[in-house]
């Protein structure tokens, strides 16, 4: 297995793994999610593809994707509160059913670590949805801690 950039020749395989994603987070929060679709549509990739500080990783097995990271490098400029840093936000990672349970996930956690590193970031972050179990407890092995918890009253 290898972890390098996605190309525009992967799109086809990454969609197939964006709509697994949205069906996981579908199953968790239907009032939220739409079923049968996807975050992105080709377009979006193509231009995450060529922006400076996006980047789509992803682990491959020849020309088979086994799963993603989708990266962005958050600038947080010093100001009265905060001091000046960088960070690697994940926003989507996502592991081919067929390939969980191999270290495809842990392997992309490692790269993205060692991306942020050279990248001169202070640190990575991600958000995942509450009920997504199996995901929280894989970023807790990889080393994640919560930072910050979002809440919500749903107004009936």
């Amino acid at each position: 297995m290898t972890i390098r950039r996605a190309t525009e020749s992967d799109i086809p395989q990454i969609n197939e793994l964006l709509y697994q994603t949205l069906d996981v987070h579908y199953s968790i929060r239907p009032d939220i999610f739409k079923a049968n679709t996807k975050k992105y549509t080709d377009g979006e990739l193509k231009a995450k593809l060529a922006e400076y500080n996006e980047r789509i990783f992803v682990a491959a097995e020849g020309e088979k994707v086994l799963g993603y990271a989708f990266c962005v490098i958050q600038n947080h400029a010093a100001n009265d509160v905060l001091n000046n840093f960088k960070t690697l936000y994940i926003d989507d990672l996502c592991v081919a059913a067929q390939a969980r349970g191999k270290r495809v996930g842990t392997s992309l956690i490692e790269y993205v670590y060692g991306h942020a590193k050279s990248c001169g970031c202070y640190n990575v972050t991600l958000n995942v949805w509450q009920g997504n179990d199996g995901a929280a407890a894989f970023y807790e092995r990889c080393g994640f801690n919560p930072q910050k918890t979002t809440l919500e009253k749903i107004i009936d």
